[in-house]
């Protein structure tokens, strides 16, 4: 879908913008039905499915779209979007200028307001006014909070997964370095690669391997590799990983370097650079006197969900990101598997999306806002105060 030149926050505009999007059940009579399903740095438009020509791996977030399942496509119309910056298909950095290269170093830096602002437009082409929910981890949680501060009478219910109101210092510390172990790579040449028949691939796999640390939690990773040898490498797989160094490589290493290599084969480093840029600049307050006074417009449902054991976007960022809109609800996940919780723990993820949607088509009344220490409740944590 084309949506025209977009103006963008920093100034400027991005001329003749594409966006790639996937759907998945119909859209009502009134269209009253839709849900907007919002992916995370790595993510795309593909949610659920097989790998395909346009895939290259299946969707992300499987068993949560479809018939009987958490977004019932017998009830909902799903709209997923592939994000502004990115590389399936919606305009970013290895897309055509309009002189026919690769944007590649021109491509301008973008926010996330600037990605929400293009869903809109998608939204608006798709005939969708409300979206009966927004929800999204991560990069996508981002975007979610900032749907509810920026169109807060377009969204019904806001679930927040595993983020934040704002990059904090760390976070952004984090994305520099990953970005710094591309910049450093010989082969990304200034950004403008695109042309040259190489690309960034090493640098790109470290700044993979450096995220996925902060993805996962020190216990999953002392339970799963503690600090053992690899006794029986792979040839051809993990002998070329061991960089030359002439030792085998510990456990957790070839971890690293799996995912890392996974990343290279259908990610562009580009992109990965923007989008990074794009989630240090987030702050719904900024410009707008705080979280609260960002929020305060909106008359919806927010829910906001942390894993209890993610470092990357420590739950106290999400109660801090609850209590800043009365009635809001801070739901919490137990997991080992730290800040990727919220893709793996799928059934904990998928009741508390049917019980955002339930409570919000019963019109019940929302809780009142979270406390400092959510009680367990299942696979799920949930507070509200007297």
């Amino acid at each position: 879908m084309t949506i025209g030149d977009l103006e963008l926050e920093r100034g400027g505009t991005l001329p003749e913008v594409t966006v790639a999007y996937e759907t998945w059940g119909t859209l009502n009579a009134d269209r009253s039905n839709a849900v907007l399903v919002e992916h995370a740095l790595t993510g795309d438009s593909h949610v659920v499915g097989p790998a395909g020509s346009e895939h290259p791996t299946a969707g992300w977030w499987e068993d949560l779209i479809g018939p009987g399942a958490p977004l019932d496509t017998d009830e909902v119309f799903v709209v997923a979007t592939n994000v502004l910056g990115g590389c399936r298909g919606t305009t970013g950095p290895s897309s055509p200028a309009p002189d026919g290269r690769a944007w590649g170093s021109r491509f301008p830096r973008i926010t996330i307001r600037d990605q929400v602002r293009t869903e809109a437009l998608v939204a608006d082409r798709l005939g969708i006014t409300t979206f009966r929910a927004v929800l999204g981890g991560s990069m996508g949680g981002m975007r979610t909070a900032e749907w509810a501060a920026t169109f807060p009478t377009r969204v019904q219910t806001a679930i927040v997964i595993a983020s934040t109101g704002a990059a904090s210092a760390e976070q952004i510390a984090w994305a520099s370095v990953q970005n710094q172990a591309i910049r450093s790579d010989a082969n990304y040449a200034g950004g403008d690669y695109y042309d040259t028949g190489t690309a960034p691939l090493a640098g790109m796999a470290t700044a993979r391997e450096i995220a996925q640390i902060t993805y996962r939690s020190e216990p999953e990773l002392a339970t799963r590799f503690s600090n053992r040898v690899q006794e029986h490498p792979v040839p051809g797989v993990h002998a070329d990983l061991d960089r030359g160094e002439g030792r085998p490589l510990f456990e957790v290493e070839s971890y690293l370097h799996h995912h890392g290599a996974k990343l290279v084969a259908r990610f562009d480093a580009g992109s990965f650079i923007v989008l990074n840029e794009a989630m240090s600049s987030h702050d719904i307050g900024a410009g707008r006197g705080g979280f609260a006074d960002a929020l305060r417009g909106f008359p919806g449902s927010l829910i906001v969900v942390s894993v209890d054991s993610d470092r990357l976007y420590p739950p106290s960022q999400s109660a801090e990101l609850a209590a800043a809109l009365p009635g809001a609800r801070h739901w919490q996940i137990e997991s080992i598997h730290g800040h990727d919780g919220f893709l793996i723990e799928r059934d904990a993820i998928g009741a508390l999306i049917r019980t955002a949607l339930d409570d919000d088509a019963a019109e019940q009344p929302q809780a009142a806002p979270v406390c400092a220490e959510p009680r367990t409740l299942h696979a799920v944590r949930t507070r509200t105060c007297a």
